[in-house]
């Protein structure tokens, strides 16, 4: 392999893949997607083979528990329950990497929002500061562990497109703003609601100059 110097921390991610290579799934009419393990379907859960569903991480749509739970609820409603047109979104999927410090992210990279809408289209709100559970710490403000914070809004009224956090309590937080994101809120929305002191999640409704987002909500 190549040697690599001067890194402080190794993050090993190798992933994983579907074991479906033994179950002979083509005998029975049902498709993988091509060049690779994961069996197709579309926004239903169906696969090729009618009456043959298929959800979770053997899909390889986004690979997290509680989406197989939400996709297989959904597909019960349809199935069972008489709601013919159940289906789970895979869009704005809040996602916690359990590292040291916590990683929480939820919609688009900056990347993707300008990819989306346009570079002209994007604002970006970024923060960076020593959690205040530190405060009492006898360290210097420099030395104390940080934390990032960082809003993608997308068009005039600054719709919350990407949500990104790295800090402690990132996994806590991402939760009730992945609520707000679902429901479509915008940096103004962000703005109307009062902040927790002393909390890290006051910074993402404090964040930017007040005043400047649009009020066209909140």
């Amino acid at each position: 392999g190549t040697p690599i110097a001067g890194a402080q921390v190794v993050l090993m991610a190798p992933g994983r893949l579907p074991n479906t290579e033994t179950l002979n799934l083509p005998k029975a009419g049902v498709n993988l997607i091509p060049g690779k393990t994961y069996i197709q379907v579309d926004a239903f859960q169906n696969t090729s083979a009618s009456n043959i569903y298929a959800l979770g991480d053997v899909c390889g749509a986004v690979e997290l528990t509680p989406m197989a739970i939400a996709a297989g609820r959904r597909l019960a409603d349809r199935i069972f329950g008489g709601v013919a047109d159940s289906k789970t979104s895979y869009e704005l999927v809040p996602t916690v990497v359990f590292s040291h410090p916590t990683i929480g992210t939820i919609g688009m990279t900056e990347k993707e929002a300008i990819a989306k809408y346009g570079e002209e289209n994007i604002k970006v709100y970024k923060s960076k500061f020593p959690n205040l559970y530190y405060g009492p710490f006898s360290m210097e403000s420099d030395e104390k562990p940080k934390t990032f914070m960082k809003l993608v809004c997308a068009g005039k009224t600054e719709l919350v497109v990407g949500l990104h956090i790295i800090g402690m309590g990132a996994d806590e937080m991402l939760q009730g703003f992945g609520v707000a994101m679902k429901m479509g809120a915008t940096k103004a929305d962000f703005d109307s609601s009062v902040a927790i002191h002393p909390t890290g999640s006051e910074e993402l409704v404090t964040m930017g100059t007040w005043g400047t987002s649009p009020q066209f909500t909140g």
